[in-house]
């Protein structure tokens, strides 16, 4: 049995990046960028009026100005202007090339279809987005490793990106162990409970834009259990199996991996919720055994399999935030091994909820946080600093 900072360090010594793969812009969202993003065109692509109003090639000796005619947004014709010279535009459009202002509408007297006056003097260039203002042909637009949300996409699609270079998200299998869980489709049976955890890993697995997910449940039969195992291992990038890891007589998935060849990483962790974790790999595919509780699984989860999910998707800041605050009020700590306990930050403090224990998921509800205690800590006392790991 190991002790959560060496368990957390072995997690990180065998956090791998994924594979990189090619992707459409328009799927891309949630995804890590592996290489850097090139812009493909300028942006703006053509000097282009920042509003409605008037075109102007500046004259020095007079406010009036010709009217020759008309540029919208998305024109091609462009007008060759001689000072003195205007022509009506609207935000978007491409400025002609002869032109070096662009007065707004409301700063302009139109006289009738062919004159107008200015009723201020226009300076060089104003309100006149230059040519790759934004970016040019050939610049780095988006940097390695950022992940991809919607105005990611945006930026990409303006600048003439139509795929990516992204990390691949992985493949996980999830399969839920144990004779007395029954689905909640099922009529409820005497001595059975409804099985949750595959909807709980699941949502977290979306959650982090992984979506490739298959469920699988088996009963509590030795060689059902290996030969599922054995062809999940093949199959999978990520394993995660709940339930059937500790030492019960019909707990068999440790032995399992082992017939299989599973390389063990560690089993067992000094600390509470979620002391019997597996984990191990199997010829590049990494495998958990979580514990079949609830909270305990989840604690697992976010503590020890999401970082190697994050770092396989790309990310290079794979652990939770921690930061110290100080408790709201005296806690009594029972129990010597290190612990997580359910909390909830609010107005900078920190409060330990409710139900801690590691089959009661309720808290999670509500729960914006753990406070994480080392071994042999000692009771806490009001507005004592604790260690608090943010959800």
């Amino acid at each position: 049995m190991i002790s959560v900072k060496e368990a957390l360090q072995l997690v990180e010594q065998n956090a791998i990046y994924g594979e990189t793969i090619s992707v459409s812009t328009a799927e891309a969202l949630g995804c890590i960028l592996a290489v850097p993003a090139v812009a493909i065109i300028n942006m703006p692509p053509f000097p282009q009026s920042a509003m409605d109003g008037y075109a102007v090639r500046i004259s020095e000796t007079s406010g009036n100005y010709v009217l020759k005619g008309e540029v919208k947004a998305g024109d091609e014709h462009s007008y060759d202007l001689k000072k003195g010279e205007a022509v009506r535009i609207f935000t978007g459009a491409s400025v002609p090339d002869t032109a070096d202002a662009v007065i707004m509408q409301e700063k302009v007297t139109r006289k009738n279809d062919s004159e107008i006056t200015l009723e201020e003097n226009p300076k060089l260039n104003q309100n006149i987005r230059p040519l790759g203002e934004q970016f040019s042909v050939g610049q780095e637009i988006i940097g390695k490793g950022t992940l991809l949300n919607p105005a990611a996409l945006s930026y990409l699609v303006s600048a003439g990106i139509t795929s990516v270079k992204v990390y691949r998200k992985p493949k996980v299998a999830i399969v839920i162990t144990g004779n007395e869980l029954i689905d909640i489709n099922s009529p409820y049976q005497q001595g059975k409970i409804y099985e949750s955890n595959s909807i709980l890993l699941r949502s977290e697995l979306n959650q982090l834009r992984i979506d490739e997910v298959t469920i699988i449940r088996i009963g509590d039969d030795y060689q059902t259990t290996e030969d599922t195992l054995r062809e999940a291992l093949n199959a999978y990038d990520f394993v995660l199996v709940s339930g059937g890891i500790s030492v019960g007589d019909y707990d068999f998935v440790g032995k399992a991996l082992t017939t299989i060849g599973t390389e063990e990483i560690f089993y067992k962790i000094k600390q509470k919720p979620g002391k019997p974790l597996y984990f191990g790999k199997h010829e590049g595919t990494f495998v958990f055994g979580l514990p079949g509780n609830p909270a305990s699984s989840l604690t697992c989860f976010y503590m020890y399999v999401t970082p190697l999910l994050k770092r396989f998707i790309g990310s290079s800041n794979i652990h939770l935030e921690r930061k110290q605050l100080p408790i709201a009020h005296a806690y009594t700590v029972k129990g010597i091994r290190a612990q997580f306990l359910k909390a909830l930050v609010r107005d900078d403090k920190v409060s330990v909820m409710d139900q801690q224990s590691s089959a009661m998921i309720a808290s999670f509800i509500q729960a914006n946080s753990y406070i994480f205690l080392p071994e042999y800590s000692e009771n806490l006392t009001e507005n004592e600093s604790v260690e608090v790991i943010l959800l």
